[in-house]
């Protein structure tokens, strides 16, 4: 088992980190390779701050119902521009 790991690993491991999707051993990693690359602790201060600014905002995604109809509305409307 190897403790370090490349920067795009550790950028991978640190977005399933923020979503509590990551192991043990896959934070550890994270962490040991944080201590030592400047740039993926940039990173990781980055994502945290995105996903923080995301969750305070409370976005809330269109059910599938609501796109297909929007699609429709878009597609019939876009139909008679052109006519």
């Amino acid at each position: 088992m190897k403790i370090m790991v490349p920067c795009d690993e550790a950028h991978h491991v640190c977005d399933k980190t923020q979503y509590k999707e990551s192991s043990f051993w896959e934070k550890l990693k994270l962490y040991i390779h944080l201590m030592y690359c400047k740039a993926c602790r940039k990173y990781t201060k980055k994502n945290k701050k995105l996903s923080s600014t995301i969750h305070k905002a409370k976005v809330e995604c269109l059910d599938k119902k609501c796109k297909e109809a929007m699609k429709q509305e878009f597609e019939k409307a876009l139909k008679d521009q052109l006519k």
